[in-house]
Protein backbone atom coordinates (compact mmCIF):
# COMPACT_ATOMS: atom_id res chain seq x y z
CA UNK A 1 0.00 0.00 0.00
CA UNK A 2 1.07 3.36 -1.25
CA UNK A 3 1.09 6.18 1.32
CA UNK A 4 -0.98 9.29 0.47
CA UNK A 5 -0.43 12.26 -0.49
CA UNK A 6 -2.17 15.65 -1.39
CA UNK A 7 -3.14 15.79 -5.30
CA UNK A 8 -1.99 19.14 -5.99
CA UNK A 9 1.60 17.92 -4.54
CA UNK A 10 1.55 15.10 -6.48
CA UNK A 11 1.05 17.07 -9.31
CA UNK A 12 3.90 19.06 -8.56
CA UNK A 13 6.56 16.19 -8.03
CA UNK A 14 5.32 14.46 -11.54
CA UNK A 15 6.34 17.98 -13.18
CA UNK A 16 9.14 18.12 -11.35
CA UNK A 17 9.61 14.09 -12.70
CA UNK A 18 8.95 14.94 -16.16
CA UNK A 19 11.46 17.82 -16.35
CA UNK A 20 14.07 15.43 -14.95
CA UNK A 21 13.48 12.59 -16.54
CA UNK A 22 16.65 10.59 -18.36
CA UNK A 23 16.25 7.56 -20.64
CA UNK A 24 12.24 6.74 -20.61
CA UNK A 25 12.50 5.55 -23.71
CA UNK A 26 10.29 2.72 -24.44
CA UNK A 27 13.75 0.42 -24.97
CA UNK A 28 14.49 0.66 -21.48
CA UNK A 29 10.77 -0.07 -19.89
CA UNK A 30 10.79 -3.22 -22.04
CA UNK A 31 14.11 -4.18 -21.05
CA UNK A 32 14.22 -3.72 -17.44
CA UNK A 33 10.35 -2.75 -16.50
CA UNK A 34 11.53 -0.68 -14.08
CA UNK A 35 13.57 2.75 -12.99
CA UNK A 36 16.25 3.60 -10.62
CA UNK A 37 15.70 6.85 -9.12
CA UNK A 38 16.40 8.73 -6.45
CA UNK A 39 15.98 11.96 -4.35
CA UNK A 40 18.48 14.90 -3.33
CA UNK A 41 18.66 16.28 -0.01
CA UNK A 42 18.12 20.00 0.13
CA UNK A 43 21.51 21.04 -1.19
CA UNK A 44 19.60 20.30 -4.41
CA UNK A 45 21.18 18.09 -8.17
CA UNK A 46 23.34 21.08 -8.61
CA UNK A 47 25.14 21.40 -5.65
CA UNK A 48 28.79 21.06 -6.97
CA UNK A 49 29.04 17.97 -4.45
CA UNK A 50 27.51 14.63 -3.37
CA UNK A 51 23.54 15.02 -4.82
CA UNK A 52 25.30 16.26 -7.98
CA UNK A 53 27.83 13.24 -8.17
CA UNK A 54 24.84 10.61 -7.56
CA UNK A 55 23.07 12.21 -10.24
CA UNK A 56 26.42 11.59 -12.17
CA UNK A 57 26.56 7.98 -11.37
CA UNK A 58 22.73 7.13 -12.25
CA UNK A 59 23.36 9.01 -15.52
CA UNK A 60 26.21 6.66 -16.39
CA UNK A 61 24.19 3.91 -15.96
CA UNK A 62 21.40 5.03 -17.93
CA UNK A 63 24.00 5.47 -21.17
CA UNK A 64 25.81 2.69 -19.75
CA UNK A 65 22.63 -0.01 -19.94
CA UNK A 66 19.70 1.69 -21.24
CA UNK A 67 18.17 1.60 -17.78
CA UNK A 68 16.20 4.11 -17.02
CA UNK A 69 17.06 6.65 -14.11
CA UNK A 70 15.58 9.73 -12.75
CA UNK A 71 15.59 12.31 -9.55
CA UNK A 72 13.39 14.57 -7.74
CA UNK A 73 14.77 17.21 -5.75
CA UNK A 74 13.75 18.24 -2.19
CA UNK A 75 13.16 21.81 -1.15
CA UNK A 76 13.17 21.14 2.55
CA UNK A 77 12.89 17.90 4.45
CA UNK A 78 9.26 17.84 4.35
CA UNK A 79 9.88 16.89 0.76
CA UNK A 80 12.07 13.56 1.02
CA UNK A 81 8.88 11.09 1.54
CA UNK A 82 6.68 12.42 -1.09
CA UNK A 83 9.18 12.77 -3.35
CA UNK A 84 9.96 8.82 -2.80
CA UNK A 85 6.35 7.85 -2.88
CA UNK A 86 6.24 9.86 -6.43
CA UNK A 87 9.61 7.94 -7.48
CA UNK A 88 7.91 4.89 -6.71
CA UNK A 89 4.39 5.63 -8.28
CA UNK A 90 6.67 6.29 -11.63
CA UNK A 91 7.66 3.16 -11.52
CA UNK A 92 11.16 3.24 -9.58
CA UNK A 93 12.04 -0.04 -8.15
CA UNK A 94 15.11 0.96 -6.49
CA UNK A 95 15.02 4.59 -4.91
CA UNK A 96 18.38 6.41 -3.66
CA UNK A 97 17.90 9.00 -0.74
CA UNK A 98 21.35 11.27 -0.91
CA UNK A 99 22.15 12.49 2.89
CA UNK A 100 21.94 11.17 6.17
CA UNK A 101 18.79 13.70 7.03
CA UNK A 102 17.24 11.61 4.61
CA UNK A 103 16.90 8.35 6.73
CA UNK A 104 13.66 8.69 8.92
CA UNK A 105 11.68 9.24 5.41
CA UNK A 106 13.57 6.39 3.74
CA UNK A 107 12.66 3.89 7.14
CA UNK A 108 8.69 5.18 6.64
CA UNK A 109 8.76 4.46 3.26
CA UNK A 110 10.58 0.93 3.21
CA UNK A 111 7.60 0.12 5.70
CA UNK A 112 5.12 0.72 3.86
CA UNK A 113 7.05 -0.55 0.84
CA UNK A 114 8.60 -3.98 1.45
CA UNK A 115 8.88 -5.22 -2.36
CA UNK A 116 10.76 -2.21 -3.15
CA UNK A 117 14.14 -1.17 -2.11
CA UNK A 118 16.01 1.51 -0.58
CA UNK A 119 19.91 2.86 -0.62
CA UNK A 120 20.77 5.64 1.87
CA UNK A 121 24.47 7.59 1.06
CA UNK A 122 25.98 8.84 4.08
CA UNK A 123 24.89 6.49 6.61
CA UNK A 124 25.27 3.07 8.19
CA UNK A 125 22.15 1.40 9.61
CA UNK A 126 22.56 -0.09 13.67
CA UNK A 127 20.10 -2.94 12.16
CA UNK A 128 19.59 -2.43 8.26
CA UNK A 129 15.74 -3.24 6.98
CA UNK A 130 15.48 -6.27 4.86
CA UNK A 131 14.91 -3.61 2.03
CA UNK A 132 17.57 -0.93 2.87
CA UNK A 133 20.92 -0.58 2.43
CA UNK A 134 23.50 1.77 4.08
CA UNK A 135 26.28 3.27 1.87
CA UNK A 136 28.82 5.27 3.09
CA UNK A 137 32.30 6.18 1.62
CA UNK A 138 35.46 6.50 3.79
CA UNK A 139 35.80 9.96 3.33
CA UNK A 140 38.73 9.88 5.55
CA UNK A 141 40.91 8.80 3.67
CA UNK A 142 40.77 11.00 0.98
CA UNK A 143 41.14 13.73 3.83
CA UNK A 144 44.33 12.64 4.66
CA UNK A 145 45.41 12.59 1.07
CA UNK A 146 44.49 16.63 1.00
CA UNK A 147 45.69 16.91 5.04
CA UNK A 148 48.96 15.77 3.67
CA UNK A 149 49.13 18.03 0.43
CA UNK A 150 47.80 20.93 3.05
CA UNK A 151 50.68 20.37 4.88
CA UNK A 152 53.17 20.43 2.59
CA UNK A 153 52.01 23.73 0.79
CA UNK A 154 51.42 26.12 3.68
CA UNK A 155 53.83 28.60 4.37
CA UNK A 156 52.14 30.13 6.94
CA UNK A 157 51.99 27.13 9.24
CA UNK A 158 48.48 27.39 9.11
CA UNK A 159 45.41 25.90 8.05
CA UNK A 160 41.78 25.61 8.15
CA UNK A 161 38.40 23.07 8.00
CA UNK A 162 35.26 24.08 7.38
CA UNK A 163 32.05 21.53 8.26
CA UNK A 164 28.79 22.19 7.02
CA UNK A 165 26.52 20.73 10.11
CA UNK A 166 27.88 18.82 12.79
CA UNK A 167 27.65 15.18 12.33
CA UNK A 168 29.44 11.61 12.28
CA UNK A 169 29.78 12.07 8.09
CA UNK A 170 31.21 15.38 8.56
CA UNK A 171 33.14 14.37 11.19
CA UNK A 172 35.12 11.83 8.89
CA UNK A 173 36.22 14.97 6.64
CA UNK A 174 37.62 16.71 9.44
CA UNK A 175 39.95 13.97 11.48
CA UNK A 176 41.23 12.40 8.78
CA UNK A 177 42.67 16.18 7.02
CA UNK A 178 43.88 16.45 10.54
CA UNK A 179 45.48 13.54 11.25
CA UNK A 180 46.68 14.13 7.24
CA UNK A 181 48.35 17.34 8.06
CA UNK A 182 50.02 16.32 11.26
CA UNK A 183 51.27 13.04 8.98
CA UNK A 184 52.94 15.75 6.68
CA UNK A 185 54.20 17.93 9.04
CA UNK A 186 56.03 15.45 11.19
CA UNK A 187 57.32 13.69 7.48
CA UNK A 188 58.75 17.28 6.79
CA UNK A 189 59.36 18.49 9.24
CA UNK A 190 57.06 21.23 9.99
CA UNK A 191 54.81 22.55 12.76
CA UNK A 192 51.26 23.40 11.45
CA UNK A 193 48.28 24.10 13.09
CA UNK A 194 44.54 23.65 11.82
CA UNK A 195 41.61 25.61 13.14
CA UNK A 196 38.02 23.82 12.43
CA UNK A 197 34.89 25.51 12.53
CA UNK A 198 30.94 24.29 11.56
CA UNK A 199 28.63 26.61 9.16
CA UNK A 200 25.65 24.34 10.40
CA UNK A 201 24.68 24.92 7.55
CA UNK A 202 25.50 23.12 4.02
CA UNK A 203 23.50 25.94 1.70
CA UNK A 204 25.19 29.05 3.31
CA UNK A 205 27.62 30.20 1.06
CA UNK A 206 27.69 33.88 2.77
CA UNK A 207 28.51 31.76 6.10
CA UNK A 208 31.30 29.73 4.66
CA UNK A 209 33.22 32.87 3.23
CA UNK A 210 32.99 35.33 6.49
CA UNK A 211 34.03 32.13 8.35
CA UNK A 212 37.02 31.99 5.15
CA UNK A 213 37.69 35.51 5.63
CA UNK A 214 38.06 35.46 9.21
CA UNK A 215 40.68 32.20 8.68
CA UNK A 216 42.77 33.58 6.30
CA UNK A 217 42.80 37.39 7.85
CA UNK A 218 44.04 34.79 11.07
CA UNK A 219 46.76 33.27 9.04
CA UNK A 220 45.58 30.43 7.42
CA UNK A 221 46.75 29.83 3.75
CA UNK A 222 44.80 26.55 2.99
CA UNK A 223 41.83 25.66 3.83
CA UNK A 224 39.65 22.56 3.00
CA UNK A 225 35.85 22.45 2.93
CA UNK A 226 32.87 19.70 3.90
CA UNK A 227 30.04 21.71 3.59
CA UNK A 228 28.04 21.53 0.61
CA UNK A 229 27.27 24.69 -1.15
CA UNK A 230 28.40 26.83 2.21
CA UNK A 231 31.84 25.48 1.30
CA UNK A 232 31.36 28.14 -2.17
CA UNK A 233 31.63 30.87 -0.24
CA UNK A 234 34.64 29.70 1.28
CA UNK A 235 36.34 28.96 -2.34
CA UNK A 236 34.71 32.32 -3.56
CA UNK A 237 36.98 33.85 -0.39
CA UNK A 238 39.76 32.23 -1.29
CA UNK A 239 39.78 33.49 -4.75
CA UNK A 240 39.74 36.87 -3.14
CA UNK A 241 42.13 36.56 -0.51
CA UNK A 242 44.90 34.91 -3.35
CA UNK A 243 45.11 32.15 -0.76
CA UNK A 244 44.45 28.32 -1.66
CA UNK A 245 41.16 26.63 -1.23
CA UNK A 246 41.04 22.48 -1.18
CA UNK A 247 37.55 21.07 -2.59
CA UNK A 248 35.54 18.47 -1.59
CA UNK A 249 33.62 15.44 -3.05
CA UNK A 250 34.43 16.40 -6.32
CA UNK A 251 37.29 17.99 -8.11
CA UNK A 252 35.99 21.72 -7.90
CA UNK A 253 39.19 23.45 -9.62
CA UNK A 254 36.77 24.71 -12.52
CA UNK A 255 35.38 26.85 -9.54
CA UNK A 256 38.64 29.11 -9.29
CA UNK A 257 41.33 27.42 -11.59
CA UNK A 258 44.48 29.62 -9.65
CA UNK A 259 43.25 29.11 -6.08
CA UNK A 260 41.48 25.30 -5.75
CA UNK A 261 44.55 23.65 -4.64
CA UNK A 262 43.34 19.86 -4.72
CA UNK A 263 39.73 17.71 -3.93
CA UNK A 264 39.19 15.39 -1.97
CA UNK A 265 37.32 13.05 -4.25
CA UNK A 266 34.36 11.30 -2.68
CA UNK A 267 33.18 9.70 -5.97
CA UNK A 268 29.35 8.77 -4.71
CA UNK A 269 28.67 8.34 -8.19
CA UNK A 270 31.14 5.42 -8.40
CA UNK A 271 29.03 4.05 -5.23
CA UNK A 272 25.97 4.70 -6.76
CA UNK A 273 26.62 3.11 -10.27
CA UNK A 274 28.44 -0.14 -8.43
CA UNK A 275 25.34 -0.58 -6.24
CA UNK A 276 22.65 -0.31 -8.88
CA UNK A 277 24.44 -2.63 -11.42
CA UNK A 278 23.91 -5.18 -8.23
CA UNK A 279 20.75 -4.60 -8.07
CA UNK A 280 19.88 -4.80 -11.90
CA UNK A 281 22.31 -8.36 -11.81
CA UNK A 282 19.69 -9.77 -9.45
CA UNK A 283 22.05 -9.63 -6.61
CA UNK A 284 20.40 -8.98 -2.62
CA UNK A 285 21.20 -5.65 -1.51
CA UNK A 286 19.32 -4.85 1.03
CA UNK A 287 19.31 -5.46 4.95
CA UNK A 288 23.27 -4.47 4.70
CA UNK A 289 25.54 -1.29 4.83
CA UNK A 290 28.28 -1.21 2.22
CA UNK A 291 31.47 0.57 2.40
CA UNK A 292 33.91 2.32 -0.60
CA UNK A 293 37.03 3.64 -0.29
CA UNK A 294 39.97 3.97 -2.48
CA UNK A 295 40.43 -0.11 -2.46
CA UNK A 296 36.99 0.64 -4.44
CA UNK A 297 38.61 3.48 -6.40
CA UNK A 298 35.26 5.52 -4.58
CA UNK A 299 37.83 8.66 -2.78
CA UNK A 300 41.10 9.79 -3.87
CA UNK A 301 42.57 12.81 -4.86
CA UNK A 302 42.54 14.30 -9.16
CA UNK A 303 45.28 13.52 -11.06
CA UNK A 304 45.90 17.43 -12.30
CA UNK A 305 47.95 19.16 -9.79
CA UNK A 306 48.80 22.78 -12.04
CA UNK A 307 48.92 24.29 -8.48
CA UNK A 308 51.68 21.84 -6.87
CA UNK A 309 54.55 20.23 -7.83
CA UNK A 310 54.76 17.02 -8.83
CA UNK A 311 56.84 15.52 -5.97
CA UNK A 312 54.07 16.65 -3.75
CA UNK A 313 51.97 14.67 -5.91
CA UNK A 314 53.54 11.65 -5.79
CA UNK A 315 54.17 11.87 -2.02
CA UNK A 316 50.41 11.97 -1.78
CA UNK A 317 49.49 9.25 -3.84
CA UNK A 318 52.36 7.07 -1.92
CA UNK A 319 50.10 7.94 0.96
CA UNK A 320 47.43 6.80 -0.59
CA UNK A 321 48.96 3.61 -1.61
CA UNK A 322 49.93 3.02 2.30
CA UNK A 323 46.33 3.91 3.16
CA UNK A 324 44.95 1.32 0.77
CA UNK A 325 47.56 -1.55 2.24
CA UNK A 326 46.63 -0.58 5.35
CA UNK A 327 49.88 0.44 6.65
CA UNK A 328 48.17 3.75 7.40
CA UNK A 329 44.81 4.35 8.80
CA UNK A 330 43.16 7.31 9.27
CA UNK A 331 41.17 8.30 12.21
CA UNK A 332 37.25 9.34 11.67
CA UNK A 333 36.32 10.48 14.71
CA UNK A 334 37.68 12.44 17.51
CA UNK A 335 38.63 9.06 19.74
CA UNK A 336 40.54 7.47 17.10
CA UNK A 337 42.02 11.29 15.79
CA UNK A 338 43.44 11.44 19.33
CA UNK A 339 44.52 7.48 19.28
CA UNK A 340 46.54 8.67 15.82
CA UNK A 341 48.29 11.34 17.22
CA UNK A 342 49.22 9.59 20.34
CA UNK A 343 50.86 6.65 17.89
CA UNK A 344 52.37 9.32 15.55
CA UNK A 345 54.75 10.99 18.35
Amino acid sequence: MKMKKLAAVALTAAMVLGLAACGSSSSGKDSYGYMVAMITDTGGVNDQSFNQSAWEGLQKLHADTGMRVNYIESKQMSDFVTNLDVLSDAGAKLLWAIGYTTVDAVTEAAAVNPELNYAVVDNAFDEPMDNVTGVTFRAQESSFMVGYIAAAVTKSGKVGFIGGITNAVIQQFQYGYMAGVAYGAKKLGKTVEVSSQYAESFSDAAKGKAIANKMFSDGCDVIYHAAGNTGQGMIEAAKEAGKWAIGVDRDQAYLAPDNVLTSALKLVSAGVEKLSRAYMNGEKIGGQNVSYGLADGAVGIPEEHPNYSDEIYNAAVDVGKQISAGTITPPSTEEEYNSYLAGLG
